[in-house]
């Protein structure tokens, strides 16, 4: 299975846990399940002598479902994809092929908070990065303590135990951090480096490839991938600490502590994600292929009459080519640079007025759907620039969206913005 693609892999790699002969994927709404060997249990030859107690499931993972919040048939489905298709085959066909395992939560701000919990570091170090995320840092730095440091604080001031939290691409611009930099210097000190790649799904970016000891998705956004559904993934690498097969020891712990936070995936939920990554390759591909085109056409061929509104346009397409600091780019990104990016106006009123003139991108915050959306950051974020509109590209056509964008600013020109 290792050697097929993403598309394949996201469509088959649960085959092998399929419950039912269903095509599609059921929805497992219960909440509790019978223990094997019952009366009137459907679980084939399974006995009493199967069942293992609560004191040995802290050690070891039952092969059966118990409670849903501790995990049901379709999250675990769920998982079953996201594991692999998390983990991609190593280039060389002679290095073995594991999987990283992954541990899904209720949405984005639950597994980052689940990340601090299992971590409880003396430190995190972070730099511009979703808003949600620096708040939820600085509650938990109230409740225990922990340091707040700048994302380029001397690597001296992290400890063992400490955290890099590094979001590339950034929110809200979709420009770019060197995650191997990062790694080098988290790891140089005994610190853990997540990697909050939102932005950059498969088949955009692989962090584990670049030295990411966790992996972090707001699956509400490309997973999900329709705007109908609120999910969080914790992905761990296969060797965490360098440790052989200790990567499923971390999750099995991280499972525990979710079991205690409650922040689980609701079943529905778990299956609208099985419903959309089957088609993530596909979606995130088309979407930042039309990003990229947009943006180029916004930085370099707008009409001279129309080019001046915006003041900058900011993409990791454009770094590729602008910042020749930035030479690890293609190999972090090969696959596209993402759908995402942002525009600075010339000035706020154009910022505020622009996405009322647009009809084929909805004004509204979030990103990662088919359709296409586009928000003065300022409504959702206070400390966004007045003049920053983030807009996250759909699977629309990109020439209807360039026009969409051109007539609308035509528009703003016409009467005087």
């Amino acid at each position: 299975m290792s050697s097929q693609s993403l598309a394949t892999l996201a469509i088959h790699a649960d085959d092998s846990i399929a419950s039912t002969s269903d095509v599609a994927p059921p929805i497992h709404v219960s909440t509790t399940f019978r223990y094997p060997g019952g009366h009137g249990n459907r679980l084939g030859e399974a006995s009493p002598d199967e069942l293992i107690t609560a004191k040995e499931m802290a050690h070891k993972k039952p092969d059966f479902f118990v409670y849903s919040r501790h995990s049901s048939p379709t999250t675990a489905r769920l998982e079953k994809i996201l594991s692999v298709v998390l983990s991609p085959a190593p280039t060389d066909p002679k290095t073995p092929h594991t999987l990283n395992p992954v541990v899904t939560y209720s949405s984005g701000q639950s597994a980052f908070h689940a990340a601090l919990v299992h971590f409880n570091p003396r430190a995190i170090s972070y730099g511009t990065c979703y808003h949600g995320c620096k708040a939820m840092s600085q509650l938990f730095s109230s409740l225990t303590g922990m340091k707040l440091l700048p994302l380029d604080c001397p690597a001296e001031d992290l400890q063992p135990g400490d955290i890099i939290h590094l979001e590339t691409p950034i929110n809200p611009t979709g420009t770019t951090l060197s995650i191997e930099h990062y790694a080098q210097k988290a790891h140089s000190r005994g610190a853990f480096l997540i990697v909050d790649s939102t932005f950059a799904p498969p088949p955009l970016q692989n962090p584990f490839q670049h030295g990411a000891d966790i992996v972090m998705h707001s699956s509400t956004k490309y997973i999900g991938g329709h705007s109908d559904m609120l999910g969080g993934v914790l992905a761990v690498r296969h060797d965490y600490a360098n440790i052989p097969g200790n990567g499923e020891k971390i999750a099995h712990k991280l499972i525990t502590e979710r079991l205690l936070l409650g922040g689980v995936m609701g079943s529905l939920e778990g299956w609208l994600g099985l419903r959309s990554i089957r088609t993530l390759s596909l979606r995130v591909t088309q979407a930042s292929q039309s990003a990229t085109k947009l943006v180029q056409y916004l930085a370099t061929s707008l009409p001279p009459n129309l080019a001046p509104l915006i003041k900058q346009v900011h993409h990791a397409s454009l770094e590729v080519t602008q910042d020749s600091h930035k030479d690890w780019l293609p190999a972090q990104m090969p696959n596209g640079y993402g759908p995402v990016f942002a525009i600075t106006m010339r000035s706020e009123k154009l910022a505020r007025w622009l996405p009322s003139k647009l009809h084929l991108f909805h004004h509204a915050t979030s990103l990662g759907g088919v359709e296409s959306l586009i928000e003065w950051r300022a409504l959702s974020d206070e400390h966004a620039d007045t003049k920053l509109l983030r807009i996250s590209v759909g699977i629309e056509g990109w020439e209807d969206l360039r026009d969409d964008i051109v007539r609308a600013l035509e528009e703003l020109l016409e009467t005087g913005y």
